[in-house]
């Protein structure tokens, strides 16, 4: 049925999403059973799109490593009062440039880590492959950092399956100065 009231500006995300390639796009909240629905979907998308195997675990190793740092590093949660597991807010993006694909996240964190999580991305910027595989080697011998939820090897992961360095940014909230929006770019 026709709805008169319906513009095609309410098309426009859709019309966008075509034009740039989106393969997976999620925004809202992430917990460990909703990743693991998208992965099975992510999983489908990558191989109808045609994506050869070596890529695919690539992108979807990515797309597990992305979503964690949402479920545990997102200052947004469904239920501020419970920890674990957590309910968490964030925005996963997979599409296809070319040859490449891009791998886009973003979510709230707390702007007190903004300054910790760019002393771990800055320096991956400047290393060689070579280098980033032996630091991952290190992170998987090395103890879980303090106030850590993993051994730190998310980043590590992607930088060393991405095909140019990790891009981020941190925005600041001009409402809310206590919270600051993480945004990570893998190409892979």
């Amino acid at each position: 049925m026709n709805n008169p009231s319906t513009s095609s500006q309410d098309y426009a995300f859709f019309d966008l999403a075509q034009q740039r390639n989106v393969i997976f796009y999620h925004m809202g909240y992430f917990s460990h059973s909703i990743v693991a629905a998208m992965a099975e979907i992510v999983k489908l998308q990558l191989e109808v799109s045609g994506v050869d195997t070596s890529r695919r675990r690539k992108l979807f190793s990515s797309f597990i490593e992305l979503s964690q740092n949402i479920i545990h590093y997102s200052s947004d949660s469904l239920d501020p009062a419970v920890e674990e597991p957590a309910v968490r807010q964030g925005a996963v993006c997979i599409s296809a440039d070319g040859e490449r694909h891009l791998m886009l996240c973003a979510n709230p964190i707390a702007t007190r880590d903004a300054q910790r999580l760019r002393d771990k991305l800055e320096p991956l910027a400047s290393m060689s492959l070579d280098e980033i595989k032996q630091a991952y080697k290190v992170s998987l011998r090395a103890e879980t950092p303090e106030g850590s939820k993993g051994a730190g090897l998310g980043f590590l992961t992607m930088a060393r399956d991405a095909s140019a360095p990790l891009e981020f940014a941190f925005h600041p909230r001009v409402d809310d100065p206590d919270t600051t929006l993480f945004c990570l770019k893998a190409t892979i």
